[in-house]
């Protein structure tokens, strides 16, 4: 765990689009804010693996990083992340190696598993769910740990070889997952920004209890990725979130594949009772509001959870007000508990 006083805090982004904007802007406004994060001391900006979905930029992250590396200096970069099944192994440690060439000593490799739709896997040649663990082994291999005497890739080389190999973080969302990264001692991030997400401080927990010291790491690190809105007012935070309720909550037709309503279009909804209250729901175990209240959520998530670092994520697509809740969150990391200490 950290021994810093001090909470790192990252940033995760999807370049998230609205039905005003076009994907033109989302990636200009993706290299903004990650400029904007460099400038403020946050430690990481990664982006995440999405695909064939009209309210999200992100869908190859080693393409937005090349562009965001060059639009940053010190901050760390990095895929929050990439599923692992949709690509060879081969193919990322090539792709990530490149990035690590390039800006060395400050590329992320985060690695997840979701899910995928028969006729997009079939679209991106995707390798079986149950390959996975091997499919791992396979990538660190290519990344720095290489193979076995006799391994049918033994003599195979991931090139360029970069001064200093991406750091490889496994990502996920429950206690499995957690145990797995544990076992394999690497570096872990769970999605607790996910709505609905359940299971952060059970997750944690067995991530430690599983850790075992590795070349990835040589004690476990926690990262929590937390959705997370901090406007001048709860009532502006509350608006600026909205517009990423709508597709969850299925409000007034949104689809999750279509872009985001609007911030205007999210306005003049008109809300029914049971609609807002299970907007109240899901908003309730992320940090959404004035400064006060984002800094009492993100507290009892650190107080809870131990997490040696903070992930902060939303879908807010007006970049400027996306820039200014993060320098309020910012500003409030010297009143947040140490990383790495359970204490609830």
């Amino acid at each position: 765990m950290s021994s810093s006083t001090t909470i790192p805090l990252s940033v995760l982004d999807i370049a998230a689009v609205d039905s005003a904007g076009d994907p033109v802007a989302a990636l200009a406004g993706a290299r903004e804010l990650a400029s904007a994060a460099d400038v403020l001391g946050f430690e990481r900006f990664w982006v995440a693996e999405h695909h064939s979905l009209h309210g999200i930029a992100s869908s190859v992250p080693a393409v937005l990083l090349g562009a965001i590396g060059e639009r940053t200096s010190r901050i760390r970069i990095g895929s929050g992340g990439v599923i692992l099944p949709n690509h060879s192994p081969y193919s990322v440690a090539e792709a990530f190696s490149t990035l690590a060439t390039l800006f060395p000593d400050r590329v992320d490799l985060g690695i997840g598993r979701s899910g995928a739709d028969p006729v997009l896997a079939h679209a991106l040649g995707r390798a079986p769910g149950e390959a996975f663990a091997e499919a791992m082994e396979e990538l660190l291999g290519f990344l720095g740990d290489g193979f076995p005497d006799g391994h049918h890739y033994q003599q195979l080389e991931a090139l360029p070889r970069p001064p200093v190999a991406p750091g490889v973080w496994a990502l996920g969302a429950s206690v499995r997952s957690a145990t797995e990264a544990g076992r394999r001692g690497m570096p872990y991030a769970f999605a607790h920004h996910f709505f609905n997400s359940r299971g952060a401080q059970e997750a944690l927990a067995a991530y430690r209890d599983a850790f075992r010291p590795s070349p990835q790491a040589e004690r476990p690190h926690a990262i929590v990725t937390v959705f997370t809105v901090c406007g001048q007012t709860s009532r502006q935070a509350r608006r600026l979130a909205d517009p990423a309720l709508f597709p969850v909550l299925r409000l007034d037709g949104a689809s999750p594949a279509a872009p985001l309503p609007s911030l205007e279009e999210a306005a003049a909804y008109d809300w029914s009772v049971p609609e807002r209250a299970a907007a109240d729901a899901l908003l309730a175990s992320q940090a959404v509001g004035d400064s006060d209240e984002v800094r009492r959520a993100l507290t009892e998530l650190l107080e809870t959870t131990g997490a040696d670092e903070l992930m902060i994520t939303n879908n807010v697509t007006d970049v400027k007000e996306k820039i200014a809740s993060l320098e309020r969150v910012r500003a409030l990391a010297g009143s947040l508990p140490a990383p790495g200490r359970v204490t609830a």
